[in-house]
């Protein structure tokens, strides 16, 4: 059996996440679904015994149908959340994230067939220029000059 790295305490709830920032053709890949009212990082719980970097490929492959190269670690990310619907419900949510660029493969073409908590997943390509436009998470990526600095 695999166990994530994280734990739940009463209504408290921590998860160690990898997560990839991939860019192909001016657009950043995100995952949505039509539970959530959002749209988010390709990524996922980092499991017991496995490395972040492996978690990630891992992760990317399982949603997209795609297997993609690490370029290398970006950012550090720790997030407060509480989630309003769906399996964390009033929790109060601490996630440490590291979100490694993906190289690009110089196409879009996907293969997902990936569920999460038990709902069919979609991948969206949002361009870069109009992700103030979405409500997209992590919001670092919001910022252009981010992703342009990334690469």
């Amino acid at each position: 059996m695999e166990y994530n790295c994280g734990f739940t305490d009463d209504n408290r709830w921590f998860r160690y996440r990898a997560a990839a920032i991939i860019v192909e053709d001016g657009c950043v890949l995100f995952a949505g679904n039509e539970r959530d009212d959002y749209y988010y990082s390709i990524g996922g719980a980092v499991r017991m015994g496995e490395t972040a970097e492996d978690a990630v490929k891992r992760e990317v492959f399982e949603e997209t149908g795609v297997h993609y190269e690490i370029d290398h670690l970006a950012v550090i990310h720790e997030n407060f959340f509480n989630d309003n619907m769906g399996a964390l419900k009033n929790m109060d949510c601490h996630e440490i994230a590291l979100y490694f660029m993906m190289k690009s493969r110089g196409i879009k073409e996907l293969n997902s067939n990936s569920f999460t908590q038990g709902v069919r997943e979609n991948m969206y390509w949002i361009p870069i220029s109009e992700l103030d436009k979405y409500k997209a998470f992590p919001t670092f990526m919001k910022k252009n000059w981010i992703i342009r600095y990334l690469r």
